[in-house]
Order: C-alpha cells, then sequence, then structure tokens
C-alpha cells in the first residue's frame, strides 16, 4: 500500500497551470490543473530538449512545452504525434480539496536524471 503526501490545495493551483514540487537532488515535479479541476503531476522535464514544462500552457488534457510547443499528454506524459518521447508521470489523488502524491514515487521515479532547462 502506498503512503500519499499533501502537496497543497487544488485551489494553490491556477487554472490552466501548474505548480513545481520540489525533490532535493532530483527534478521536480510539475502539477497540472485543467479547465475541469484534474490534475495530473509529470516531471518538470520535457522529454524533447528538457524545457520546463510546469512554466508551459495547459490545454485540455495536455501541456505545450515553452521552448518548442511540444504537446505532452498530461494522463501519460508522452508528447503527441507526430513528435515522440515521454516524461515519467506520477500517481495523484484529490481528497477533500487536497493534491496528495504517492510518496513511494516522489523519492523513487527519476530520481539522479538532469534538471530541465531553464
Amino acid at each position: 500500500m502506498s503512503d500519499w503526501k499533501v502537496i497543497c490545495r487544488i485551489d494553490d493551483i491556477p487554472v490552466l497551470g501548474a505548480r513545481r514540487v520540489a525533490r532535493p537532488g532530483s527534478v521536480d515535479v510539475a502539477v497540472f490543473r485543467n479547465s475541469e479541476d484534474q490534475v495530473f503531476a509529470l516531471l518538470d522535464r520535457c522529454p524533447h530538449k528538457g524545457g520546463p514544462l510546469s512554466q508551459g500552457i495547459v490545454h485540455g488534457q495536455s501541456v505545450a512545452c515553452p521552448l518548442h510547443s511540444w504537446s505532452i499528454g498530461l494522463a501519460d506524459g508522452c508528447a503527441k504525434a507526430p513528435d515522440e518521447g515521454c516524461t515519467p508521470r506520477f500517481s495523484v489523488r484529490l481528497e477533500a480539496g487536497e493534491v496528495l502524491l504517492d510518496a513511494d514515487e516522489l523519492s523513487s521515479i527519476a530520481v539522479g536524471e538532469p534538471a530541465p532547462l531553464r
């Protein structure tokens, strides 16, 4: 069974925006909120050239990378065709307006990988 860590309240994430979750010594996690109050979490690094996805624009269930406008699916972390590549995703839960991430995933997924370009 997973341990879940409270990250923030859903209202702390701008609609069509993101909030970064710092992971000391690792790439941050970007937590996104779309216009339907769905919440998603991806490694804050585009699979193309490493752009910070948290600075991109959310549209529907995708985010546009701020460097080259690649469209990355928020549910799976994969680039939309014709582009290719994926960034790791993280499990998210919403409970009573709070956003929770899986603590085991936070401490193990993509640990030690290079930071995104800023």
